[in-house]
């Protein structure tokens, strides 16, 4: 049987590259061998692109050759720089395992659009739409879908403290893993937080506080033909969650441990299952996302954010929820290499 030739993009320049190339390690070890030729892109922290031998330590440091996605259809491949030439290899599909600007927000997907060739995840608009937190809001409120209170804070714009009712969230309205994310309690603070968030973004996002648990829902599927994760909740000793901000995330968080299966009553779970699909068609997602959501204690769900190109560490919640209901890693790279070439109408 002739493998699928599959590109794997891994590393980006955003604030999320070293957790980007520890989910391309994760995938290393559970992508079949017998299925796919792997073909590795790391992409250094300052954009280059190299063709290596997989995303392993000291990839960035030598041995790999430049190589570029061609957006010439005629290709539909890679243009890999050999000895002054270019050699074009051609693919079967490209997986994705980019976080952050750059790599979920769109950018990657419209080139993936021009190259004719598959890819995994979300497409360019709901990568955009998902990207923009306060856009994700707005389409989702408009299908039903809670959110929190917010207000938009524009590049060079200075939002008056007096208008606010503490805690308030500060963050950047386009960026992942916690990265620029602020607890506000007084109005003093408020200037200092919106220019922390400025550092990953023009844009900023100040958000009421919601009152209840972190949980999320990991979702696997286009269309109506959807698959949940088991539901998590995230179980916090204080402070806030900061996913991917710790020295050594492997080894756990000193203030988070997440719960797999939530511990929450089983009708809560089911409700939080179906507010995460419903979001998930809402923000035209496919392919898969992981859906961060709030459980109040009236039983209301909100939704928080969403991830078109969710974690796979070792470490990571989506995994961790696919394994929980039945689907280990290897399956589900089966499943979404599948679904993005079923799907394929370029």
């Amino acid at each position: 049987m002739n493998r699928l030739k599959v590109a794997i993009l891994f590393g980006g320049t955003s604030e999320e590259h070293p957790v980007s190339v520890k989910s391309a390690q994760e995938v290393a070890k559970h992508l079949d061998a017998e299925k796919y030729e792997p073909f590795w892109i790391g992409i250094t922290k300052s954009g280059a692109w190299r063709l290596c031998d997989g995303p392993d330590a000291g990839w960035e440091d030598g041995g790999c050759r430049p190589a570029v996605l061609s957006p010439d259809r005629s290709v539909r491949g890679l243009l890999v720089l050999e000895q002054g030439r270019y050699e074009a290899i051609g693919l079967d599909l490209v997986l994705p395992v980019l976080h952050g600007k750059l790599g979920e927000d769109g950018a990657t997907q419209g080139l993936l659009e021009l190259s004719g060739i598959p890819y995994v995840g979300c497409d360019v608009q709901s990568s955009a739409l998902c990207m923009d937190k306060s856009l994700a809001y707005t389409v989702a409120r408009s299908a039903g879908i809670a959110t929190p209170n917010f207000w938009v804070v524009p590049a060079n714009g200075d939002p008056d403290p007096d208008r606010f009712t503490y805690p308030v969230f500060v963050k950047p309205a386009r960026s992942g893993s916690s990265f620029g994310v602020s607890k506000v309690s007084r109005k003093e603070e408020l200037p200092s937080a919106v220019e922390t968030a400025r550092q990953y973004d023009s844009k900023v996002l100040i958000e009421e506080a919601v009152v209840g648990s972190e949980v999320g829902c990991a979702i696997l599927g286009n269309g109506p033909d959807l698959i949940a994760g088991e539901v998590d909740r995230i179980a916090l000793s204080h402070g806030f969650f900061r996913i991917h901000q710790e020295s050594a995330p492997e080894s756990g968080s000193e203030n988070s441990t997440p719960v797999v299966p939530a511990d929450i009553p089983a009708e809560a779970r089911s409700r939080v299952r179906e507010t995460a699909k419903a979001v998930y068609r809402a923000l035209g997602c496919r392919g898969l996302s992981r859906v961060d959501m709030f459980l109040k204690e009236d039983g209301t769900v909100v939704l928080n954010e969403v991830n078109t190109l969710p974690g796979l560490t070792s470490y990571s919640r989506y995994p961790r929820m696919m394994a929980a209901a039945g689907l280990p890693l290897a399956d589900v790279l089966d499943r979404i290499v599948s679904l993005a070439l079923a799907g394929k109408v370029r």
